[in-house]
């Protein structure tokens, strides 16, 4: 069952899972997966932790606990997730011990509210940091515009940042320049580099999913034979500029100093259309000095039947350039639908938030 996650994590891609619930802790299903199937890291998000606390009664006593001490929503809120985060990260200090800090990383994502807010969104960064108080931990920023400039800003404090909602190999270029920034102002404020770590999450099913849904309303051959093409061109191309910054002189003289390259994260990768093979999304995108966080679901398929034959992304950036430049010739505007996915992508997490709000008083309401 586990050969094509150990030839995955042989061909240099590290698996992390993408979901945290304090019922994987306490049930043994995370240390399960960590032992059996090679997982090495974990991502979260406002929607993991809204279904997590909605799910259950593994919540109840710490907020029966914080309620009677008094604490605010908000108050509540971080301290639920930021106990499970702290305890996945205890589970995982071997990895991050054994990779030498590259794996055996957690994320916790700053508040999706702050999407548009640079100020906050550092100050918070630094808080989570802080309260978590773990090394192998990552703070969570999202590659809006505004993000950007906060990104920069945390690294230079010494924080280690997983760069959340990149769509776009435009926007993808403005978070590794906030990335060499931030080494840079961190190395002159005293930070050893090599103990910052930091990734860059590509979303790739939802580009499908909008692209797709966009050929289908053009209606014409050629529309119809660029579906499910779309997504794993932009990673690919996406790689490409990894591999073109991360081999630049500005970068040489950060490794020199002992910084690590910024690792492309494939997220989103579950398979959203049932007409796709369920592991496309990891089975296209192997290649090293990458993570791919996988629903427990894509997980076990990529297990029980994913296709893992070595490097599938190394010297294919013509070939995806070539699927753009058809997705623009048939009329598909890439600008728009990157806008359209950032905007969805930071509206769905803020939605989610809220319900993690709502969820969270209702337990309050019920143990007071």
């Amino acid at each position: 069952m586990t050969d094509n996650l150990k030839a995955l994590s042989d061909a240099g891609v590290s698996i992390w899972l993408d979901d945290l619930s304090r019922e994987r802790l306490t049930s043994g299903n995370l240390a399960e997966l960590i032992r059996e199937q090679h997982v090495v890291g974990v991502t979260t998000n406002p929607t993991i932790f809204a279904g997590a606390l909605s799910d259950g009664e593994a919540y109840d006593a710490q907020v029966r606990e914080l309620a009677a001490r008094g604490a605010s929503l908000d108050a509540v809120v971080r301290e639920l997730t930021t106990t499970d985060v702290r305890n996945a990260c205890d589970l995982f200090r071997s990895h991050h011990s054994a990779s030498d800090g590259v794996d055996g990383r957690v994320s916790i994502e700053v508040d999706p509210r702050l999407a548009a807010d640079t100020e906050a969104t550092v100050a918070e960064a630094a808080d989570l940091w802080k309260t978590v108080d773990r090394p192998n931990l990552l703070v969570k920023i999202p590659a809006t515009v505004e993000g950007i400039p906060a990104i920069a800003r945390t690294l230079a404090e010494g924080i280690s940042v997983n760069v959340t909602l990149i769509f776009s190999v435009e926007r993808y270029r403005a978070v590794m320049e906030a990335y060499l920034t931030g080494l840079e102002r961190a190395k002159e404020n005293g930070h050893a580099l090599k103990s910052i770590e930091s990734v860059a999450s590509f979303f790739v099913s939802r580009v499908d999913t909008e692209i797709d849904k966009r050929l289908d309303a053009l209606g014409t051959d050629e529309a119809k034979a660029l579906r499910g093409k779309a997504a794993i061109a932009n990673a690919r191309l996406a790689y490409a500029a990894f591999q073109e910054v991360f081999a630049g002189e500005r970068w040489e003289a950060l490794a020199a100093e002992g910084a690590r390259p910024q690792r492309p994260l494939w997220a989103s990768t579950g398979v959203k259309n049932p007409d796709y093979v369920d592991t496309m999304y990891v089975d296209d995108l192997v290649v090293a000095d990458t993570v791919n966080t996988m629903p427990e679901k894509t997980l076990r398929a990529v297990a029980d039947h994913g296709k893992i034959s070595g490097d599938t992304v190394t010297g294919t950036a013509a070939q995806a350039q070539e699927v753009f430049d058809k997705l623009a010739e048939v009329g598909i505007d890439l600008d728009d639908v990157f806008r359209v996915l950032e905007t969805e992508g930071v509206d769905k997490f803020e939605k989610s938030w809220a319900e993690l709000l709502e969820t969270v008083q209702g337990q309050l309401d019920k143990a007071h």
